[in-house]
């Protein structure tokens, strides 16, 4: 009895290790639904807003967007079960949730403007998924390719792109109606913008968490008083359906499309890879490149079946990988529990028909946060990189010129060959290919090791300088200056080839303190701080 019950405890050791993992705890069902619930709700705002941008620029009426959104709700919950639960080869088999990715919506929206409509998206987003479906495990090995300072870069005008179309709800969604741009159109927004940030500040963590979709509730109710909002036809498609495949019509194919769709995906290989690599690290488990290649297997299997049940590209969301931090509730079951709501609501397209009845103006206040802080996101990702000593500075500040150029003038690529537009009036693509290019040509290509830089304007100062008694003894003994100085007529200069300002004690102490106080951010501010200290110098 001993030797068969010492055995049942020593049998299979690869289920006994994989059950050790935090991710793989398994909580009441009850509870594990109640958790779910609370992703769904936090991602709830977020995974409308696509359809709800796409619908309107596609010229959907409040039906055709309905049945967009429930499409991508169901799509979303097939795409969540699919990552956190795992099949072999494909999902990460951690607490990820799946929804439509934000960064296809300015390519989408380019593609609805100058070709075929929804059939071309839906045809681009096919090929591009299942070309991703392919390269997905090599990219898993190239990732080194996109630093935060492309991602972040990325994710900033992803935000900033967005804008537009939050102004546009906020004055009333359709530009040919009379009261577009009115004063009570404008004031709903505001009032709704008001409510999100009330509730924000309300030291209620649910409440917090919630607060914009809280916020459409609430802004969608005081419309319904005012006669403001309309939902006379909610039940105009029943209470139940089932996605019907391709409802706006069969895919259209156009080479164009497919590369800047194509670039999309990239894009949310990018996003995916980094929500991975952060809730492995918030889990305390371990992440590879063979996990993560899984992951994005299951990204672009979802993507590419999308378009068949009207939804589009699928990519891990941010802020549910925030509320596993938030909750500590680690178990990738709870994140599956979601999805299978996520699922039931996608057959209701009751839910669609609410949503799409609610007014332009109270999205518009809402999505003023909402796409601000998929900006700000990119900007908390762009504060954590090394700015001195490289050319990182002219990298975000040329891609980001590049994207905004299609927001801020639609026409700039007019003149170009139409698939040249296509690819290009998406600020997300324009600024995904030069950051990338840039990092390519400033921080590989001829780098010798990642502190390299070419001399530039650009290059931050070390805000270095050497006291007047140093200066002789480092001339006299070149062998004790600092790694990467050298002496060149009788001057100090680093490995930029920037000469290094000989200082008195007065000035030495100066800079210092400066530097400290973090004053100090290019060559230029030492000469400042030099001259300020001693202005007869």
């Amino acid at each position: 009895m001993s030797v068969s019950k010492e055995s049942a405890q020593n049998s299979s050791p690869a289920r006994k290790q994989k059950s050790l993992r935090a991710e793989d705890q398994k909580l009441p069902i009850g509870t594990s639904f109640a958790y779910g619930l609370q992703h769904v709700l936090t991602m709830y705002g977020g995974i409308i807003a696509v359809p709800l941008i796409i619908g309107n620029a596609a010229g959907l009426d409040p039906d055709g967007i309905s049945i967009l959104i429930a499409s991508c709700l169901f799509m979303g919950g097939l795409a969540t079960v699919l990552q956190s639960w795992g099949v072999p080869f494909f999902g990460s088999q951690l607490p990820l949730v799946q929804g439509v990715s934000f960064a296809g919506v300015a390519t989408m929206t380019s593609i609805i403007a100058g070709g075929d409509g929804l059939p071309e998206v839906f045809g681009a987003v096919i090929v591009a998924s299942a070309i991703g479906l392919i390269v997905a495990p090599a990219f898993a090995l190239i990732v080194k390719f996109f630093p935060p300072v492309v991602t972040g870069t990325v994710i900033t005008t992803i935000g900033l792109s967005l804008m537009p179309v939050a102004a546009g709800w906020a004055m009333g969604g359709n530009a040919e109606a009379p009261d577009y741009g009115s004063a009570t159109n404008i004031l709903i927004a505001v009032g709704t913008l008001a409510i999100v940030l009330i509730l924000s500040r309300i030291p209620v963590a649910v409440v917090s968490q919630l607060s914009i979709l809280l916020a459409i509730v609430l802004g969608t109710v005081i419309c319904l008083i005012f006669g403001w909002a309309d939902f006379s036809h909610v039940l105009d498609r029943g209470v139940f359906a089932f996605p019907q495949p391709f409802a706006f019509g069969m895919p259209t194919f156009s080479a164009a499309a497919i590369v800047s769709m194509f670039i999309v995906v990239i894009v949310t290989f990018a996003e995916t890879t980094a929500d991975i690599i952060a809730v492995g690290e918030i889990v305390k488990t371990k992440v590879n490149s063979k996990r993560i290649a899984a992951g994005l297997r299951a990204d672009m299997l979802s993507s590419a079946v999308s378009p068949i049940f009207n939804s589009f590209t699928q990519s891990a969301f941010a802020q549910n990988v925030g509320l596993v931090a938030i909750t500590g509730v680690k178990s990738r079951y709870v994140v599956t529990a979601g999805g299978a709501i996520l699922v039931v609501l996608g057959l209701l397209p009751v839910m669609g028909g609410v949503v799409a009845a609610i007014p332009s103006p109270v999205l518009g206040g809402a999505g003023i946060v909402l796409f601000g802080t998929v900006a700000a996101s990119g900007i908390r990702t762009l504060s954590k990189v090394e700015y001195e000593g490289n050319l990182n500075m002219i990298l975000v500040a040329v891609s980001l010129a590049f994207g905004i150029i299609p927001v801020v003038e639609p026409d700039f690529y007019n003149a170009f060959p139409s698939w040249v537009g296509i690819i290009l009036h998406s600020g997300i693509s324009s600024a995904t290919l030069m950051a990338v290019l840039l990092n390519l040509v400033f921080n590989h290509i001829g780098a010798k090791d990642k502190d390299r830089s070419d001399r530039s304007v650009f290059v931050a100062g070390s805000g270095r300088v050497i006291r007047k008694e140093d200066l002789q003894r480092l001339l006299n003994d070149q062998e004790i200056l600092a790694e990467g100085d050298t002496i060149k007529e009788a001057k100090v200069v680093d490995h930029n080839g920037a000469e290094i300002p000989v200082v008195t004690d007065r000035q030495h102490e100066k800079v210092v303190e400066a530097v400290k106080k973090g004053e100090v951010k290019t060559q230029e501010d030492v000469h400042r701080v030099i001259r300020e200290s001693d202005p007869e110098s």
